[in-house]
């Protein structure tokens, strides 16, 4: 998410919503074998968590960073995944869709504030543990969490409390179970537990 001065920004604006939740959790167990996670009954691969772990690692490693990795990168990555499912839930639930073309001008955008696809690439890197091949998807839940605001200031007391019926409703008709390995995942509070990352990503600031 990159800060900008314009509230028409869509990522910008989720900066007060980011600050009040944090992660904590119940427990549960994926009913497949080799399952990060079983969202709805779609299986979330443990193997696809370590191939984004992966690919973080591979971004720091050509940009010469390796050695800035936070803790907790399998952890984020099946955090990051399963809150994608519920914000999709969440969003069909309501009639509301994503486009493409939203995602490529809030993309474009931001990669103008901060002076460069490449430059945005890095950040989102860096500050949210995203690699440069699911970039479309995290601003694509960016959005998406925007819109479950129906219409109000996603970061004043109605906004947000929006956003959060919304995902609950959704994690809780999706009957959400994650390998006891990455922790377990709380539907009331949309998140993992024993986490100290936020459920929403934090801003990704340019200084």
């Amino acid at each position: 998410m990159i800060r900008t001065s314009s509230p028409r920004r869509p990522l910008a604006a989720l900066g007060a919503v980011v600050a009040a939740a944090a992660l904590t959790a119940c427990g549960g167990a994926p009913a497949h074998q080799g399952a990060a996670a079983v969202v709805g009954g779609d299986r979330i691969s443990i193997a696809q968590v370590d191939a984004r772990v992966a690919a973080v690692r591979a971004g720091a490693a050509q940009s010469g960073t390796a050695a800035e990795e936070q803790p907790g990168l399998a952890r984020h990555a099946v955090s990051d995944l399963v809150l994608g499912k519920v914000v999709a839930r969440a969003l069909t639930d309501r009639r509301l869709d994503v486009s493409q073309s939203e995602i490529d001008r809030a993309r474009a955008a931001d990669a103008k504030t901060v002076g460069s696809e490449a430059k945005l690439a890095e950040l989102l890197r860096a500050k949210q543990g995203v690699p440069a091949g699911d970039i479309d998807a995290f601003y694509r839940q960016q959005i998406g969490l925007m819109k479950l605001a129906g219409g109000q200031d996603p970061s004043g007391a109605d906004g947000d409390a929006a956003i959060r019926k919304a995902l609950v409703d959704a994690g809780t008709a999706l009957h959400i179970e994650v390998n006891p390995r990455y922790g377990s995942w709380d539907t009331a509070r949309i998140g993992l537990a024993d986490s100290t990352e936020d459920w929403l990503p934090k801003t990704v600031r340019t200084s």
